[in-house]
């Protein structure tokens, strides 16, 4: 019998012109696995597709759930956010779709798993850090790696090769952007973003929303319910955390919510500009923030947005299953005790702006915070605080002095 090969299946022309190529080269029966993230329409048609190819099954494995409860709301739990402005929606992904191709593959006992990303990216890191950590033993084919046997070079050559070997499909040669899409969001890469100088086309490249240009003139509010960090309601109805997420995409979708023009630094070293769209991400993150801000103490707040953070870099460099993101995850969770309660905002044009929030747990004192003199707090008070907060800088000011007069 032939060694089984399971390939990360997007259904894209890359990954398509893979399967004949694993075949003729390695000699390998080829299980297609498709991982839905929630890429909605993209997965139609996968099955005739990979089939038509050579590939003897295809798995399309729904994990939609397991990415929002398991991957994404640890993140927003977190706080994590890349370089001030990337909400991780592909770095969250890697480590599900790691995870579910190891089950497949020991479920058909194949001998390797085979991803269809470029040697420049962060996907070949995520990848297969996952599965080094899950399935040490497994083998790993990387073709954009191997130019020695992968010799095509663009969608020219691909789209040759597969006519070559009998495969007529869908797909033309023209430009376009490079997208990578989920339930978090879509990322959009090439064609005039590759000129940081140039400005995004933004009425041809988005596709989740409209430019906060384009978003109505009337705002709108939104209601939302927390219970240890997790978001439970949306407007007064109870829903799961992926329908929250698809409700808010499409909500922050049409207020022009969501989208950021970065420019990044991957893992292997290169600086790459990209525009990301996470409309329902970005709310929920707000959301979740305008929370914690009411409930958590400040030394806790602080330590925890370091952890953030690292949090973020931890994901974005494909460290998902290692001990120290799970350490990381320990604390988070703690902190999440009592981010229990209800957040109103408003979308208006590209905008979050707060409308009130509410928490039994809330540690914000009115008769603290008012200007009005309360029981609990004694104005005199705070000047031997100062006095002893300011010790060592006036010590050092005096000692200064001294040798100064020296």
């Amino acid at each position: 019998m032939k060694e089984k090969v399971v390939l990360a299946y997007s259904g894209g022309l890359d990954t398509t012109a893979i399967i004949p190529w694993l075949k003729e080269n390695f000699d390998y029966e080829v299980i297609c696995c498709c991982i839905d993230c929630g890429q909605g329409e993209e997965l139609d048609g996968l099955e005739e597709r990979a089939k038509l190819s050579g590939a003897s099954k295809l798995y399309i494995e729904d994990v939609i759930d397991d990415f929002c409860e398991n991957y994404v709301m640890p993140c927003v739990k977190a706080g994590s956010v890349y370089e001030n402005k990337y909400l991780l929606g592909t770095a969250m992904a890697r480590p599900t779709i790691a995870a579910k191709l190891v089950e497949i593959a020991r479920k058909e006992g194949a001998t390797a798993i085979c991803h269809g990303a470029t040697g420049k990216g962060n996907d070949q890191i995520r990848f297969e850090l996952g599965i080094k950590a899950l399935a040490p033993d497994l083998k790993i084919i990387a073709p954009w790696r191997m130019t020695d046997i992968w010799t095509m070079e663009s969608r020219e050559d691909e789209i040759e090769y597969t006519k070559a070997h009998g495969i007529d499909l869908p797909f033309d040669a023209s430009q376009s952007y490079s997208r990578d899409r989920n339930l978090w969001h879509i990322s959009h890469e090439g064609l005039e973003l590759e000129d940081p100088n140039e400005e995004p086309n933004f009425d041809k490249l988005l596709v989740l929303g409209v430019s906060p240009e384009n978003a109505p003139d009337e705002g709108e509010y939104v209601t939302m319910t927390f219970e240890a960090g997790v978001p439970k309601t949306l407007n007064g109805k109870d829903m799961k955390v992926a329908d929250i997420i698809k409700e808010l995409n499409a909500l922050g979708g049409k207020h022009g919510v969501g989208i950021i023009d970065i420019v990044e630094n991957r893992v292997v070293g290169m600086k790459s500009r990209g525009v990301y769209e996470t409309p329902g991400g970005t709310i929920l993150m707000e959301a979740h923030q305008q929370l914690e801000e009411l409930v958590l103490d400040r030394d806790t707040y602080a330590v925890k947005k370091d952890l953030g953070n690292k949090f973020s870099q931890i994901v974005y460099e494909g460290k998902w299953f290692t001990p120290l993101r799970e350490a990381i995850q320990a604390f988070v969770d703690t902190t999440q005790k009592y981010v229990t309660g209800e957040v109103k905002f408003k979308l208006y044009k590209g905008n979050i702006i707060k409308a009130g929030t509410t928490s039994p747990y809330s540690l914000y004192n009115e008769s603290l915070a008012s200007f009005t003199t309360g029981d609990l707090y004694d104005h005199h008070d705070a000047e031997g605080f100062i006095n002893l907060f300011g010790l060592s800088l006036k010590v050092r000011a005096m000692k200064l002095q001294e040798a100064e007069n020296k």
